[in-house]
């Protein structure tokens, strides 16, 4: 199935730039008309699709938008002392702001908590040698984890493929993976963004992860980076834990930069990790940490002390402290956006 770059058109178009550092996102650019509903992601036809949550999304003009309870807003967080998960803390040890002022913790969990996890490789020419060994490292990292999570597979290159719809079945994900036709360029953000998007309505557990495997640089999406970061962050959408496998002499050390650059914003902003490993040999080591990190976070909920009727991003810092411990690294997304209510109608979105 072809998991379509129309699913843009979820896109809720807002006017605030993102936040990254030293540039300016340009205008959203619009998606062309769907022709035809072969879409994994429901394509905006008759009726609104629900999200995991059982809440519709509303349509608004040609686009639907996303809708949900606002009122907590919930953060995953990892906690590290120098390079060694902290896994004993307490709701007492969290502090959370938000725009720079102190948020009231109502929620606090440290467990097991299943998982919707999209596993989106590149499919492009340049990985055909190293497919055997990703594939491998994929199912381990799938097999590492919660029996009740569950995970999709995206093959793309300039165009991405679903191979493999939601399901707990390691076996159906092996053969989602097998679907290796190397071919075209690598439309990496256009994925990314299909993905989140695939997560946002279909998923059935309210924590996503999207673990992201390429050897380049995007050149054939439709989408800038910048643009590709807001719409996760729009979705409050998952965690994106990246894999670049930009060793080699494939590319140039420009080209190893800026994909580099791309691949640790994509992360830094969503509250995953990216990982550059030097050798193949060391993939399935990253898996299990990857496997490791998901399984070892911390799940925080506070009440915004901001009315929603502000909008714009809002930038969310997380600390953490500990008696006999040196200074904690707390790492989560950097916030989110607000959907502004309309008078005369609840309109919220998904934390």
């Amino acid at each position: 199935m072809r998991l379509c770059n129309n699913v843009l058109l979820l896109w809720v178009l807002a006017v605030v730039a993102i936040p990254l550092p030293a540039q300016h996102a340009p205008a959203a650019q619009q998606a062309p008309p769907l022709t035809e509903d072969r879409d994994p992601v429901r394509s905006p036809d008759v009726t609104a699709p629900a999200t995991a949550t059982g809440q519709p999304l509303e349509k608004e003009g040609s686009q639907f938008v996303l809708r949900a309870d606002v009122e907590e807003v919930v953060l995953n967080a990892t906690v590290l002392d120098g390079s060694r998960i902290v896994q004993d803390l307490k709701k007492e040890n969290f502090q959370v702001f938000e725009d720079g002022v102190k948020q009231n913790i109502i929620s606090f969990q440290h467990t097991d908590l299943p998982v919707s996890i999209a596993v989106v490789v590149d499919n492009s020419g340049s990985m055909s040698r190293k497919r055997p060994a990703v594939n491998k490292s994929a199912l381990d990292l799938i097999e590492a984890s919660n029996p009740q999570d569950e995970a999709f597979v995206v093959n793309f290159s300039d165009e991405a493929y679903i191979d493999q719809d939601f399901t707990s079945d390691v076996n159906k994900l092996r053969d989602g993976l097998s679907h290796i036709e190397s071919r075209g360029g690598t439309a990496l953000y256009d994925a990314v963004v299909a993905s989140a998007d695939k997560l946002a309505a279909d998923a059935h557990r309210p924590k996503q992860v999207l673990i992201l495997i390429t050897d380049g640089e995007d050149n054939a999406s439709t989408l800038t980076l910048e643009q590709t970061i807001r719409r996760v962050q729009q979705l409050s959408g998952p965690e994106i834990y990246s894999i670049g496998l930009l060793f080699g002499d494939e590319m140039t050390r420009a080209e190893v930069r800026h994909a580099r650059r791309a691949l640790e914003l994509l992360s830094d902003e969503t509250g995953g990790v990216a990982y550059f490993p030097h050798s193949m040999e060391q993939v399935d080591d990253i898996a299990a940490e990857v496997a490791r990190d998901i399984r070892s976070q911390y799940t925080i909920g506070y009440h915004s002390t901001k009315p929603t009727t502000v909008p714009g991003f809002r930038r969310v810092l997380v600390t953490a402290q500990a008696p006999g411990m040196s200074k904690l690294a707390v790492r989560t997304r950097t916030g989110y956006f607000p959907t502004v209510r309309t008078p005369g109608r609840n309109r919220k979105q998904a934390q």
